[in-house]
């Protein structure tokens, strides 16, 4: 690395020459460049020479002139070692290299993305006289952890759904829940006291049977460490959990929730092993973990993620052997949020993915099941302009829906007023085109009627959604609002820094988890509600969780979502539709829960 940085400085003081071009200088002028002595500057030529980088033809004597010969271009050169790197697994050192020491205008970058995107994708291994097959798969996501009380991002918790497994399990569509560790499940009337029966036989990863003391101390754990994380409202409502034998759990609600058994198929409520939790204080579990799903962790090095096959697996062994989950930058992967990986072509399989024109016939798509919804949330009791109902309603007409949706147009991308309407088709026509009759004049005048003053306004997001929090507040200062945009990562969102903000852009994934993550997202909003709505919410979030009929919960939470709008606390931005892509040689393809393929049914078809 050392050496290819001191090529690169001879190259860039010499712009003007080019491969094969002689250069007349000296051991003096070239030491000046790179910082060294005349004596270190012999062998690093020597050594450039070596590799084959430049031709360096000494003379000596005083006055004399030597001559330098460049042979390589930089580019080729850093392009080489950041694949040797690569080649190594070790992505970090490759990404250095090319954003460190690529030249004004070059086209490594590109280069570089192009030959990585070729890496990824179906590959058959031979080690010894077997045979692996291998998935390489790019995740433009960052992974902190995979301890399922700590996770934040997405891909965080597609990976916890490979190495993690809970009680009971959700069909894609969310309207059944299976058995899975557990076989059988039963409630008393009051639905407070559930008990499950354990699956005998099925393993951890470190080789352990999984007991009823797991499932009791996970439960225990999650209250204990997470006191505050997703659906904590739910565990948190567990009064009592015990083992009553090897394979029977008993677990006491302090008040009735309609919402528990489908908690206990989210991967917070994974099942962990207590020895291993409890080894070296637990502090190692998340870079470590140890569950009993289809795949294991065999190693994490250099950001690259490699989950093995489990064998033991009690649902039958997957048809990969190896998943190797490559924890990419989006300055590499070329990915927003919104966006398909570029040459996606070569990875086989995509999630959110919008294909160009003339590849849809390479390729076949399925919808996925669930939809992300953007929108934003006032902060209702913080002292300043948004105080002001008539200032909110000036800031939600301002934000220029047509327009906003023309910014991000895309087949994938749609209007948006409500959780709970699954098409734009569904929608009033006066909401569809809500905003139409636009007069950034008009609202401008009320703007300067109102009580706003010209005060700045805050917006708080996390980087996944900061290009849209750019647009909004591009939007918000055509009328005449001043806006600063802050973003802070997805663990801190939920603290108490969010109440120093004024509005919170975020987004809620509605799929078969839509009542868990909307009673999450409430109880969130409840925190910058003025004391009468935030009780109002609270008697009704209550009638919700006691009601057993779905159709009835429904209405509830539509109203619920009305009584927000139409205070303008909560406003809707668009909803976007997620797709997966996938080559035609891969077979077994079944979306999980947040539409990703579970890799356990992949196999691929040799052509």
């Amino acid at each position: 690395m050392k050496l290819r940085r001191h090529y690169a400085a001879l190259r860039r003081a010499f712009p003007g020459a080019g491969e094969q071009e002689p250069i007349d200088t000296t051991t003096g002028q070239l030491a000046s460049i790179v910082d060294c002595t005349q004596r270190n500057m012999v062998i690093l030529l020597r050594r450039m020479e070596e590799e084959g980088w430049l031709s360096w033809q000494s003379n000596r004597g005083r006055g004399k002139r030597s001559q330098l010969l460049f042979l390589a271009s930089l580019d080729a050169i850093l392009l080489q070692q950041a694949k040797e790197h690569v080649q190594k697994q070790d992505l970090a050192s490759a990404l250095r290299i090319i954003q460190e020491l690529e030249e004004p205008g070059s086209r490594l970058q590109e280069q570089f993305r192009e030959w990585l995107s070729g890496q990824f994708g179906f590959r058959s291994e031979v080690e010894g006289k077997k045979r692996l097959d291998v998935l390489r798969f790019p995740l433009p996501q960052r992974i902190d952890t995979l301890d399922p009380a700590a996770i934040h991002y997405i891909g965080e918790s597609h990976l916890v759904n490979q190495l993690f497994d809970g009680l009971v399990a959700m069909d894609s569509a969310g309207g059944t829940i299976m058995p899975h560790l557990a076989h059988a499940w039963e409630s008393d009337a009051e639905r407070t006291t559930w008990t499950f029966y354990l699956r005998k036989g099925v393993s951890f990863h470190h080789g352990r049977e999984m007991t009823s003391d797991d499932v009791v101390y996970s439960l225990k754990r999650l209250q204990r460490l997470a006191p505050d994380g997703l659906y904590s409202w739910v565990y948190n409502d567990i009064a009592e959990a015990a083992a009553l034998d090897e394979t029977t759990v008993r677990i006491r609600l302090k008040r009735r929730n309609e919402t528990f058994l489908s908690f206990l198929t989210t991967n917070r409520a994974s099942i962990v092993p207590e020895d291993l939790c409890e080894a070296d204080g637990g502090c190692k579990f998340g870079s470590k973990p140890v569950g009993t799903g289809p795949f294991r962790l065999l190693g994490s090095e250099r950001g690259v993620w490699t989950l093995d096959a489990f064998l033991p697996y009690f649902r039958g062994r997957a048809f990969l052997d190896r998943v190797e989950v490559w924890t990419m930058p989006d300055t590499v992967a070329g990915e927003r949020e919104e966006n398909e990986p570029p040459h996606a072509r070569t990875f086989q399989v995509m999630h959110n993915a919008r294909l160009q024109e003339g590849e849809s016939g390479q390729w076949r798509q399925v919808r996925q099941s669930g939809t992300t919804c953007k929108f934003i949330a006032v902060n209702e009791i913080k002292r300043g302009p948004l105080a002001s109902p008539d200032v909110r309603a000036i800031l939600n007409r301002a934000i220029h829906r047509p327009h906003l949706l023309g910014l991000l147009a895309g087949d994938v991308i749609e209007a948006s007023s409500s959780f709970w309407i699954e098409r734009s088709d569904e929608m009033p026509m006066e909401e569809q085109g809500a905003g139409a009759s636009y007069d950034i004049g008009q609202l401008r005048r009320e703007l300067a009627q109102s009580s706003y003053a010209g005060q700045p306004l805050s917006m708080m997001t996390i980087s996944q959604y900061a290009a849209d929090a750019s647009l909004i507040a591009e939007l918000l200062e055509e009328t005449g609002f001043a806006v600063t945009v802050s973003i802070v990562h997805a663990g801190a969102f939920k603290g108490a820094a969010r109440m120093e903000a004024d509005l919170l852009l975020f987004a809620t994934m509605l799929d078969e988890h839509r009542e868990l993550r909307l009673i999450d997202l409430y109880k969130s909003m409840q925190q910058h509600m003025p004391p009468t709505a935030k009780d109002s919410m609270e008697r009704s979030l209550q009638c919700i969780l006691s009601e057993p009929d779905v159709g009835k919960r429904r209405k509830q939470f539509i109203g619920i979502e009305r009584q927000l709008r139409e205070r303008h606390s909560l406003l809707f931005l668009y909803r976007k539709a997620l797709k997966t892509a996938f080559h035609p040689a891969v077979r077994g393809i079944a979306l999980e829960s947040l539409g990703w393929v579970r890799f356990r049914d992949l196999w691929f078809k040799q052509e």
